[in-house]
């Protein structure tokens, strides 16, 4: 039997939800399922996704699991506000990292490359989180954040890296980063992993810098090339010496 991907909206239901009980109008899958569809179209604070819920296909918004008017802004909002953010962090990496296993690569392609990257969110000042700044894992091939983890600011997403790399499945797979991120100790948490890396130098490590511009600008000879050299001066048929 050939195995598919576990929806969603299954993982969705498993998420605790401790609000009260009293006042509770809608299922936190309902919520959370709803604040995906319409983050998916674009709408992506609690106002907005708010809006898109009351506004768009009442089939669909039935089919996320409401059974009443969708919710408004602030019940969202205190949705959210309760999560337990890194349980729900963990199973949705789970889950992204279980379709990235079952969705087979196009063909010729046997690398599977994962993107380690510190992005500033858009729009998080809005919502009360000026300058909020996330280091996540993201698949090349789908497009999948694998895992994240928020930062102070993007100076410290040296420390965090080795953290986010140790909840990855790393064998069999290449870790692109960032000049910000070639470090030695992210490269021996790579390798440690089971996994290879692309790494930019650029200015902030000169030596190594050098070192890359060096080994590129002049190719060693060839073994062979070396051994003809060799022969040509036992022979001697090298260069003329010079006359006396």
């Amino acid at each position: 039997m050939t195995p598919t991907v576990r929806p969603l909206i299954a993982v969705l239901r498993e998420i605790p939800d401790v609000r009260g009980r009293h006042g509770r109008r809608h299922r936190l899958d309902a919520i959370l399922a709803l604040a995906c569809a319409a983050m998916l179209c674009g709408y992506r604070s609690y106002s907005a996704i708010a809006e898109w819920g009351r506004n768009y296909d009442r089939e669909l918004v039935r089919a996320l699991g409401f059974t009443r008017e969708p919710p408004c802004a602030a019940t969202v909002f205190h949705a959210f506000r309760r999560l337990d953010r890194a349980d729900l962090e963990a199973r949705l990496g789970a889950w992204a990292e279980s379709v990235l296993a079952m969705t087979p690569p196009a063909p010729g392609r046997t690398l599977e490359a994962v993107a380690i990257d510190g992005k500033t969110l858009r729009g998080s000042q809005k919502q009360g989180a000026p300058g909020a700044h996330l280091l996540s894992a993201v698949s090349h091939r789908l497009g999948l954040t694998l895992a994240q983890r928020d930062v102070d600011d993007k100076s410290n997403e040296i420390t965090a890296a080795p953290p986010v790399l140790t909840r990855l499945l790393l064998e069999g797979r290449v870790v692109t980063v960032d000049a910000l991120l070639t470090q030695r100790t992210i490269a021996q948490t790579i390798i440690d992993g089971g996994g290879d890396y692309v790494m930019v130098v650029k200015d902030n490590h000169p030596q190594v810098q050098a070192d890359i511009a060096l080994v590129f600008a002049s190719p060693p000879p060839s073994p062979t090339h070396r051994g003809r050299q060799r022969r040509r001066r036992r022979m001697g048929t090298g260069a003329p010496k010079s006359a006396d």
